[in-house]
């Protein structure tokens, strides 16, 4: 039976960042395997060549996330294909308060950055492929696991041996984990009762790199910069939080109807909307493991935590648990400690447990606080708002907080 040090189960953005991050900062004897069920595509002889696409879905890269990508020496790949988000403004559609968050203000070139998950992907994978540590089994899944006194005993199903041991399982398989389920791994969820509407429209007037977040009645209504692309010189990413039944219905309703729609919603900041790409939608939901690291095991990205999207905080957690596990493992070799080992991995734990309840807090009640209707806590909630305009520190802890910065620091210290 064969033996590794790390098996990453899942080969998704954040299992190919881990097993990079693992390969660059982990010492070079650690033995690190990705397994991943979905045939990847085969390896590029030169950088990965891209287009963007006007209906590519994508995620938004917070500044705490670009300077872990170029710790781990990713961000010149990467950045080609990045839409800077210099600017962000924040508003409360029928209310006053509104704020204006700017890149310059705190010295940084950009906020952050949105990129085509096709992309990210791509550039990720062919970084992976040409680093020579990994070992990537493909297409494979772990279908089960048995922790013992040896390590983690791997059932595997698909190209590869069809069993081995680890002494450290990463658990990083999506939202839905069946392999978490199997393990017995508890996820509370709390509804939102509400849907994300997530498509890409073409607008009248250039962005400029400005991201809106723009709070409504029905929920929070995010449109995000994105590089022009074939047909569509001005484009942005939208995600709309909705009822499912409204959301059932812009899904299905003519372009011109739903543009219609957006447009009251949302307004003329970027001239006329011109153009819908293709639509979809999804239920909402806040998930959470409280029991993340066992022996030999730990659970991490959507299997850990899925949050909701109004802030584009869940990648960038997820981002961050990888460096503060990597410095953990790293801290713990370094001590002579196995990679699976308990007392290493509730360390992890505890160094991330306040990241992650204040980023889940800071994502849950952003949105509620919007839509509730009572007029006190609405006027003092538009004075908040428009405060953080005129308050230096309190708009520099907000945009800490939102870009990751606070906890990332934390992280070092």
């Amino acid at each position: 039976m064969s033996e590794r040090d790390v098996v990453i189960a899942g080969g998704g953005m954040v299992g190919i960042s881990l097993a990079l991050a693992l390969a660059r900062r982990l010492p070079e004897q650690v033995r690190i395997t990705l397994v991943e069920g979905f045939t990847l595509p085969p390896a590029a002889a030169a950088a990965p060549d891209y287009h963007p696409a006007f209906d590519a879905r994508s995620t938004a890269l917070s500044y705490s996330s670009e300077q872990i990508y170029r710790a781990l020496g990713l961000w010149p790949l990467l950045q080609r294909w990045l839409c800077p988000i210099e600017t962000i403004h924040v508003s409360s559609r029928g209310h006053f308060g509104s704020s204006v968050l700017r890149a310059v203000d705190y010295d940084w070139d950009a906020l952050g950055h949105v990129v085509e998950n096709a992309w990210l992907g791509q550039a990720l994978l062919h970084a992976l492929r040409a680093e020579n540590r990994v070992e990537l089994l493909n297409p494979a899944r772990v279908v089960d696991a048995k922790p013992g006194r040896e390590g983690v005993t791997l059932s595997l199903d698909g190209d590869g041996p069809a069993a081995l041991t680890t002494a450290l399982l990463v658990v990083a398989d999506g939202a839905d984990s069946g392999l978490r389920q199997r393990l017995g791994v508890a996820a509370t969820e709390k509804p939102y009762r509400q849907h994300a509407l997530i498509c890409n429209v073409a607008t009248a007037e250039p962005h400029a790199g400005c991201a809106f977040e723009r709070f409504t009645d029905e929920g929070p209504l995010a449109l995000l910069p994105l590089l022009p692309a074939a047909g569509a010189r001005h484009r942005s990413a939208l995600v709309w939080t909705l009822p499912p039944q409204r959301a059932a219905q812009l899904l299905e309703c003519p372009q011109e109807d739903f543009l219609a729609a957006l447009q009251q919603r949302f307004g003329y900041r970027l001239g006329r909307l011109q153009q819908v790409g293709a639509r979809h939608a999804y239920p909402l939901a806040l998930r959470h493991c409280d029991e993340q690291v066992r022996a030999g095991i730990a659970v991490m990205g959507n299997a850990a935590h899925a949050l909701h999207p109004v802030a584009g905080q869940g990648f960038n957690l997820a981002l961050r648990d990888i460096w503060a596990l990597c410095e953990v493992l790293a801290e713990g070799l370094a001590q002579g400690h196995a990679p699976g080992s308990l007392a290493v991995l509730q360390r992890y734990r505890a160094r991330q447990q306040g990241d992650q309840r204040r980023t889940m807090a800071f994502s849950d009640r952003l949105p509620a606080l919007f839509m509730h209707s009572d007029p006190l806590l609405a006027l003092a909630r538009d004075l908040a708002l428009s405060g953080l305009d005129w308050v230096a520190p309190l708009k520099r802890a907000f945009v800490a907080q939102a870009a990751g910065m606070q906890a990332l620091e934390a992280v070092h210290d």
